[in-house]
């Protein structure tokens, strides 16, 4: 678990409880089932009818997964540039064959182990690039989709917000007729419904599509260091050329260094 997304979920909620702590006795006021079922009811009955299951589905367990640490951290990308050096100087000295058998370690890596086939296979550096570059835009792009449908809910999510209150308005205006010490208690809880759509889409939907595209943007920049290298080891360049190159693409801070590696072992 990501234990800064969950402090920052916890505080968010805190603060929001506590808001209405300090300012009000009556907590209860602010609980309304038909609110709840109308706002978040209403999203997903209308992200489910403009939107494929499937893509929904997998953009609620991408809210989900927004609790969960990112798997490519800064000292991954330095290990990918180290992966790639050390491919250079095996198929210096065996030849690109030798790769076969890395081949076989990256398995459960779908991009790397199909770039380092291209290059088994004897493309050309052009055309490792262009493949690899069709493949990490599609996978940015398929990837996408539910964030895309996450950053929709957060703009429905209000929608139905204001419906509910819409809702709750006329019929407290139907029971003007009645006791107007009535009135106070029935627009409170037409206001929930606006404020449980806030809610849902500013603690909830933005920031779990910001998360989720913030990772595939990562995830897709880490594609385009790795296709760099890859080509650059079917041109046959020199393993320190593409610590050089590979390099130009990372923070200072995390790049990679064969002579230090060197001196440690």
């Amino acid at each position: 678990m990501s234990i800064n997304t969950f402090i920052a979920f916890i505080l968010c909620i805190s603060l929001f409880i506590g808001s209405i702590v300090f300012s009000t006795d009556n907590y209860w006021i602010f609980a309304s089932g038909s609110s709840f079922v109308m706002v978040i009811g209403g999203t997903l009955a209308a992200t489910f009818l403009g939107q494929e299951a499937r893509y929904v589905l997998l953009a609620l367990r991408g809210i989900m997964s927004t609790f969960s640490v990112q798997r490519i951290g800064r000292s991954i990308l330095n290990q990918e540039v180290g992966r790639i050096i050390r491919w250079g100087y095996l198929s210096q000295q065996k030849g690109v064959t030798v790769l076969e058998q890395e081949s076989q370690k990256v398995k459960a890596d779908p991009f790397l182990s199909f770039g380092l086939e291209l290059v088994l296979s004897g493309y050309k550096a052009d055309e490792i690039r262009a493949n690899l570059e069709s493949v990490a835009n599609s996978t940015f792009e398929r990837n996408m989709v539910p964030a895309n449908i996450c950053k929709n809910m957060a703009s429905t999510a209000p929608a139905f917000g204001m419906i509910g209150t819409l809702v709750g308005l006329i019929i407290m205006l139907d029971n003007m007729k009645g006791d107007p010490s009535d009135l106070g208690t029935g627009l409170a809880v037409a206001l929930n419904t606006t404020l449980y759509g806030v809610i849902m889409a500013r603690m909830i939907c933005l920031p779990a599509a910001n998360k989720m595209t913030q990772r595939h943007e990562i995830n897709r920049f880490r594609h385009e260091l790795l296709l760099e290298g890859l080509a650059l080891l079917a041109d046959r360049k020199n393993p320190r050329f593409i610590q050089d190159r590979m390099n130009s693409f990372l923070d200072p801070a995390i790049r990679f260094d064969i002579d230090k590696q060197l001196r440690e072992r």
